[in-house]
Protein backbone atom coordinates (compact mmCIF):
# COMPACT_ATOMS: atom_id res chain seq x y z
CA UNK A 1 0.00 0.00 0.00
CA UNK A 2 2.57 2.19 0.58
CA UNK A 3 3.55 1.86 -3.22
CA UNK A 4 0.17 3.85 -3.25
CA UNK A 5 0.96 6.51 -1.84
CA UNK A 6 4.71 7.08 -3.53
CA UNK A 7 2.28 7.00 -7.10
CA UNK A 8 0.32 9.93 -5.40
CA UNK A 9 3.73 11.47 -4.44
CA UNK A 10 4.70 11.42 -8.25
CA UNK A 11 1.70 12.17 -9.57
CA UNK A 12 1.67 15.26 -7.88
CA UNK A 13 4.61 16.13 -8.89
CA UNK A 14 3.62 15.67 -13.33
CA UNK A 15 0.29 17.38 -12.70
CA UNK A 16 1.66 20.42 -11.45
CA UNK A 17 4.98 20.56 -13.39
CA UNK A 18 3.71 23.71 -15.64
CA UNK A 19 3.12 25.63 -12.60
CA UNK A 20 6.78 26.68 -12.14
CA UNK A 21 7.82 29.27 -10.03
CA UNK A 22 9.17 32.43 -10.53
CA UNK A 23 11.34 33.15 -7.64
CA UNK A 24 14.20 30.97 -9.50
CA UNK A 25 14.16 28.68 -6.64
CA UNK A 26 14.14 25.14 -7.62
CA UNK A 27 11.01 23.08 -7.08
CA UNK A 28 12.17 20.26 -4.91
CA UNK A 29 13.38 19.75 -0.90
CA UNK A 30 15.43 16.92 0.44
CA UNK A 31 15.66 16.94 3.76
CA UNK A 32 17.46 14.74 6.64
CA UNK A 33 16.03 14.29 10.35
CA UNK A 34 16.56 12.88 13.62
CA UNK A 35 12.78 11.98 14.65
CA UNK A 36 11.80 11.35 18.26
CA UNK A 37 9.13 9.12 18.24
CA UNK A 38 6.76 9.79 21.33
CA UNK A 39 3.96 7.25 21.89
CA UNK A 40 0.05 8.15 23.16
CA UNK A 41 -0.42 4.91 23.88
CA UNK A 42 -4.71 4.17 24.01
CA UNK A 43 -4.96 0.96 24.32
CA UNK A 44 -8.61 -0.88 24.83
CA UNK A 45 -8.01 -4.16 25.04
CA UNK A 46 -7.96 -4.37 28.90
CA UNK A 47 -3.85 -5.91 28.21
CA UNK A 48 -2.35 -2.19 29.10
CA UNK A 49 -0.01 -1.89 25.97
CA UNK A 50 2.19 0.88 25.81
CA UNK A 51 5.47 0.90 23.26
CA UNK A 52 8.36 2.65 23.92
CA UNK A 53 9.54 5.71 22.50
CA UNK A 54 12.49 6.09 20.48
CA UNK A 55 15.09 8.52 18.00
CA UNK A 56 15.46 7.65 14.39
CA UNK A 57 16.27 8.78 10.72
CA UNK A 58 13.81 10.35 8.57
CA UNK A 59 14.03 10.94 4.99
CA UNK A 60 11.66 13.30 2.73
CA UNK A 61 10.98 14.50 -0.31
CA UNK A 62 8.91 18.01 -1.23
CA UNK A 63 7.83 19.28 -4.69
CA UNK A 64 6.85 22.99 -4.71
CA UNK A 65 4.02 23.03 -7.25
CA UNK A 66 3.74 26.73 -6.73
CA UNK A 67 5.71 29.28 -4.21
CA UNK A 68 3.73 28.37 -1.49
CA UNK A 69 2.01 25.25 -1.89
CA UNK A 70 4.28 21.52 -1.58
CA UNK A 71 3.50 18.74 -1.49
CA UNK A 72 5.85 16.12 1.03
CA UNK A 73 6.45 12.55 0.99
CA UNK A 74 8.39 11.74 4.20
CA UNK A 75 9.78 8.47 4.29
CA UNK A 76 12.19 5.96 6.78
CA UNK A 77 13.21 2.77 7.32
CA UNK A 78 10.94 -0.03 9.37
CA UNK A 79 11.15 0.44 13.03
CA UNK A 80 11.10 -1.91 15.27
CA UNK A 81 9.00 -1.45 18.49
CA UNK A 82 8.95 -3.04 21.83
CA UNK A 83 5.63 -4.10 23.20
CA UNK A 84 4.35 -4.04 26.59
CA UNK A 85 1.60 -5.04 28.87
CA UNK A 86 1.14 -3.35 32.13
CA UNK A 87 4.85 -2.20 31.84
CA UNK A 88 6.09 -5.86 31.30
CA UNK A 89 7.87 -6.54 28.06
CA UNK A 90 5.72 -8.64 26.05
CA UNK A 91 7.37 -9.07 22.54
CA UNK A 92 7.85 -6.54 19.28
CA UNK A 93 6.77 -5.45 15.99
CA UNK A 94 8.08 -3.55 13.03
CA UNK A 95 6.06 -0.55 11.43
CA UNK A 96 7.05 1.12 8.29
CA UNK A 97 4.89 4.86 7.80
CA UNK A 98 5.17 6.54 4.91
CA UNK A 99 3.29 10.10 4.87
CA UNK A 100 2.11 12.03 2.11
CA UNK A 101 1.24 15.96 3.18
CA UNK A 102 0.06 18.98 1.11
CA UNK A 103 2.07 22.17 2.68
CA UNK A 104 1.41 25.91 3.20
CA UNK A 105 4.96 27.72 2.89
CA UNK A 106 4.64 31.31 4.45
CA UNK A 107 7.12 33.23 2.42
CA UNK A 108 6.75 36.82 3.64
CA UNK A 109 9.99 36.26 6.68
CA UNK A 110 13.15 37.30 5.38
CA UNK A 111 15.24 34.52 6.69
CA UNK A 112 13.00 31.95 7.71
CA UNK A 113 9.61 29.89 5.97
CA UNK A 114 7.06 28.88 8.32
CA UNK A 115 4.86 25.98 7.15
CA UNK A 116 1.78 23.76 7.71
CA UNK A 117 0.59 20.84 6.49
CA UNK A 118 -1.77 18.34 6.30
CA UNK A 119 -2.28 14.50 4.99
CA UNK A 120 -2.33 10.82 5.05
CA UNK A 121 -0.48 8.37 6.82
CA UNK A 122 0.17 4.56 5.45
CA UNK A 123 1.10 2.07 8.19
CA UNK A 124 2.61 -1.45 7.12
CA UNK A 125 3.01 -3.57 10.57
CA UNK A 126 4.78 -6.54 10.40
CA UNK A 127 6.87 -9.21 12.32
CA UNK A 128 4.95 -9.34 15.06
CA UNK A 129 6.08 -11.56 17.85
CA UNK A 130 3.93 -11.54 20.80
CA UNK A 131 4.27 -13.90 23.85
CA UNK A 132 0.96 -13.62 24.57
CA UNK A 133 -0.05 -15.16 21.17
CA UNK A 134 -1.94 -12.20 20.08
CA UNK A 135 -1.22 -10.72 16.83
CA UNK A 136 -1.77 -7.43 15.28
CA UNK A 137 -3.37 -5.79 11.75
CA UNK A 138 -0.88 -5.71 9.34
CA UNK A 139 -1.95 -1.99 8.28
CA UNK A 140 -2.84 1.15 9.07
CA UNK A 141 -4.19 4.04 7.80
CA UNK A 142 -4.91 7.71 9.16
CA UNK A 143 -4.49 11.46 9.46
CA UNK A 144 -1.45 13.20 9.78
CA UNK A 145 -1.26 16.99 10.66
CA UNK A 146 2.52 18.73 10.66
CA UNK A 147 3.88 22.72 11.35
CA UNK A 148 7.48 22.99 11.02
CA UNK A 149 9.67 26.25 9.33
CA UNK A 150 13.08 25.96 6.92
CA UNK A 151 15.49 28.46 8.38
CA UNK A 152 17.92 29.47 5.34
CA UNK A 153 21.89 29.23 5.58
CA UNK A 154 21.99 29.79 2.03
CA UNK A 155 20.40 30.14 -1.49
CA UNK A 156 20.48 26.21 -1.45
CA UNK A 157 20.75 24.74 1.94
CA UNK A 158 18.73 25.45 5.06
CA UNK A 159 17.61 24.15 8.71
CA UNK A 160 14.80 22.23 9.58
CA UNK A 161 12.49 22.23 12.60
CA UNK A 162 9.30 19.85 12.47
CA UNK A 163 6.78 18.27 14.42
CA UNK A 164 3.82 16.02 13.31
CA UNK A 165 0.89 14.35 15.11
CA UNK A 166 0.37 11.07 12.87
CA UNK A 167 -2.46 8.93 13.87
CA UNK A 168 -1.46 5.34 13.90
CA UNK A 169 -3.72 2.72 15.52
CA UNK A 170 -3.70 -1.38 15.25
CA UNK A 171 -6.64 -3.79 15.96
CA UNK A 172 -5.54 -6.65 18.19
CA UNK A 173 -6.54 -10.34 18.00
CA UNK A 174 -6.39 -13.14 20.23
CA UNK A 175 -7.52 -16.65 18.61
CA UNK A 176 -8.46 -14.34 15.06
CA UNK A 177 -10.82 -12.28 17.49
CA UNK A 178 -10.51 -9.12 17.82
CA UNK A 179 -10.32 -7.67 21.72
CA UNK A 180 -9.81 -3.85 21.08
CA UNK A 181 -7.51 -1.58 19.36
CA UNK A 182 -4.20 0.27 20.42
CA UNK A 183 -3.64 3.41 19.12
CA UNK A 184 0.23 4.83 18.91
CA UNK A 185 -0.61 8.54 17.60
CA UNK A 186 2.71 9.74 17.93
CA UNK A 187 4.18 13.16 17.77
CA UNK A 188 7.33 13.06 16.08
CA UNK A 189 9.22 16.18 16.74
CA UNK A 190 12.60 16.55 14.09
CA UNK A 191 15.26 18.20 13.91
CA UNK A 192 17.61 18.32 10.12
CA UNK A 193 18.70 19.68 6.90
CA UNK A 194 17.55 20.59 3.77
CA UNK A 195 18.77 21.22 0.39
CA UNK A 196 16.69 23.00 -2.50
CA UNK A 197 17.08 22.70 -5.97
Amino acid sequence: MHKKILAAAVLLGSVSGTMAQASGEGPWLLRARAVHFDSVDRDTTGLGLTTHNKTFGEFDVSYFMSKNVAAELVLTSPQKQKLYSFGSEIGSFRHLPPTLLLQYHFTDFSGYKPYLGAGINYTDITKVNLSTGHTLDSHSWGGAVQAGVDIALDRNWSINLDVKKVYIQTDVYNAGVSVGTFKLDPVLLGVGVGYRF
